[in-house]
C-alpha cells in the first residue's frame, strides 16, 4: 500500500448484522395480510353489505310489529344476524380462496415458506376485519329499530335485560362465520365449490332436517313432542341455530355457564376443524 492512499471498508461487510431481522416475522406477515385484504374491492362490497343488510332488515321486522300490543323494539335487534351472517360467511370463503382464485399464493408462499405462518395472519386479520363489520351491523341494527320504536314513543334499550350480552354474543357469531368461511375456502382453494359447501351447511342443511322431522312425525298422533325433539337437536349442531342460541343464552338474566358452552362449542367446532384441515393440507400436499 502507498502511503497516499487509504482503504474504506465496505458498510455491507462491515455490519452484517444489520440485516439479521429482514426476513418474514409473523408482524410483517399480518400487515401484509391486512394490506392485501383491504385492497380487495369485494372486502369492500361485502362488508358495506353486511351492515346495510343488518339495518334495512331489522328495520322491515321491527317495522312489521311496530303495531302489536307488546311490541319491544330491543326483540328486534338480532333477528338479522343469521342473513348478516351470510354475507360474512361469503366474505370469509373470498378471502380464503383469494390468492388460490389469482395465483398470488406462488409469490406468497416463496416469500414467506412457512405455511401455517400465511395462513395465522390470515386468521387474525379475517376476524379483525369481521369483527369491524359486527360492530358496524350490531350499530346499524340499533338505527334500523328506532324509527319503528319512534312510532310508538320508545327506545331501545341497550343496558338492560342483558341486551349488551346479546348484541356481544350476536357479534362474535359473525365473527365464527367469518372464520368458518375463511377455513373452507383455504381447505378447498376454489371459490364456487367453497361456497356450495358453505351455504349448503348454514341454509339447506336446515331445511332438510326440518323436512326429515316432519316426514319422521306421525300426524295421527297426539302431542308432536317427539318430533320437535328429532328435529331440535340436529338443528342445535348446525351453526346459524347455535349462534341464535348463543345470543339467546348470553341475554338470559340467570345463564348458566352450560347454557352458554354448548352452542359456543358448536360454533367452534365449525371454526377450528375447517381451519386444521386447511393446515394439513397446507403442510402435507402440494399447492395447485
Amino acid at each position: 500500500m502507498s502511503a497516499g492512499t487509504t482503504t474504506v471498508p465496505g458498510p455491507a461487510l462491515s455490519t452484517p448484522g444489520r440485516y439479521r431481522d429482514a426476513g418474514p416475522t409473523a408482524r410483517r406477515v399480518v400487515a401484509a395480510e391486512w394490506a392485501r385484504t383491504t385492497g380487495l374491492r369485494s372486502t369492500a362490497v361485502l362488508a358495506l353489505a353486511a351492515a346495510g343488510c343488518s339495518g334495512v332488515l331489522t328495520a322491515l321486522f321491527a317495522g312489521s310489529a311496530a303495531g302489536d300490543p307488546g311490541f319491544d323494539p330491543t326483540r328486534h335487534l338480532t333477528e338479522a344476524a343469521p342473513l348478516t351472517a351470510v354475507l360474512l360467511l361469503v366474505l370469509g370463503v373470498r378471502l380464503g380462496t383469494a390468492d388460490f382464485r389469482t395465483g398470488a399464493f406462488r409469490t406468497t408462499y416463496v416469500a414467506v415458506p412457512r405455511r401455517l405462518l400465511v395462513l395465522a395472519a390470515q386468521v387474525v386479520v379475517t376476524a379483525a376485519l369481521a369483527g369491524l363489520v359486527a360492530v358496524a351491523a350490531v350499530g346499524a341494527a340499533v338505527v334500523g329499530v328506532l324509527p319503528a320504536g319512534a312510532s310508538r314513543g320508545m327506545l331501545p334499550d341497550l343496558l338492560g335485560d342483558g341486551m349488551p350480552r346479546e348484541l356481544a354474543a350476536s357479534a362474535v357469531h359473525l365473527v365464527a362465520m367469518a372464520l368458518l368461511g375463511l377455513g373452507v375456502g383455504a381447505l378447498v382453494r376454489r371459490a364456487v365449490p367453497a361456497l356450495v359447501a358453505v351455504l349448503g351447511a348454514v341454509l339447506v342443511a336446515p331445511l332438510l332436517l326440518g323436512v326429515a322431522a316432519d316426514l319422521a312425525s306421525d300426524p295421527l298422533a297426539e302431542s308432536r313432542e317427539p318430533a320437535g325433539q328429532v328435529e331440535e337437536q340436529p338443528l342445535a349442531l348446525t351453526p346459524v341455530d347455535a349462534g341464535a342460541r348463543l345470543a339467546e343464552a348470553a341475554a338470559g338474566s340467570a345463564t348458566e355457564p352450560g347454557d352458554l358452552l354448548g352452542p359456543a362449542g358448536v360454533l367452534a367446532a365449525w371454526v377450528v376443524l375447517p381451519l386444521v384441515g386447511a393446515a394439513v393440507r397446507l403442510r402435507r400436499s402440494d399447492l395447485c
